[in-house]
């Protein structure tokens, strides 16, 4: 097996190769809109949110065109229950500037004709506990974090993933697991859960 990983972030594209340099892995540093070959499987974990609704299409389009006809693509990320064209002003000026979540409609619309749905797995009342799990961890982390930080982002970030454990404990979030495959695709697909 091979694993092709790509990212725009050379920093993210250095560490994955120096800690994954003992696997058959390949990180490349390039927009996914530009990649090529065919693969069995795409795996997307947390990008939607980060290619603008006015990209899902171009998105779902680009991973289309590189999965193999009998292949599967998973789609993990975090989405809302109600369509928005805009983030959060606070989340997008501090904490993910130009993210935004995807709704089922948007999702499904930019999907329609690409692709078949197979599953879809709502996670999000454990992204809950996920999300009091790393604030725990950052609180235990702070004192040797702090000198390089500073107060004012140790205030914003613990609010931030107070404020965002209440929205998946909520159901306002959700953190979405989407697996499709190609039309025409007629293996059978059995859910992991």
């Amino acid at each position: 097996m091979e694993v092709v990983g790509i990212t725009l972030s050379a920093e993210q594209a250095r560490l994955a190769r120096e800690r994954y340099a003992h696997l058959p892995v390949r990180i490349l540093l390039q927009d996914y809109r530009d990649l090529s070959g065919s693969f069995d499987r795409v795996v997307s974990v947390g990008m939607i949110e980060h290619v603008g609704y006015k990209n899902y299409p171009v998105y779902l389009r680009a991973v289309q065109r590189v999965l193999k006809d009998d292949g599967l693509f998973l789609l993990h990320g975090i989405g809302s229950p109600i369509s928005v064209t805009r983030t959060d002003p606070w989340i997008d000026r501090y904490i993910f500037p130009n993210g935004m979540m995807p709704s089922l409609q948007q999702l499904g619309a930019a999907a329609e004709g690409l692709f078949v749905l197979e599953d879809w797995h709502n996670l999000g009342t454990d992204y809950d506990r996920t999300l009091m799990d790393w604030r725990r961890r950052f609180k235990q982390a702070w004192p040797g974090l702090k000198a390089k930080y500073g107060e004012t982002f140790y205030r914003m970030w613990d609010y931030y993933l107070c404020c965002s454990a209440a929205s998946f404990r909520a159901k306002k979030n959700q953190l979405c697991q989407l697996v499709f495959s190609k039309p025409g695709n007629h293996r059978t697909y059995l859910p992991v859960r």
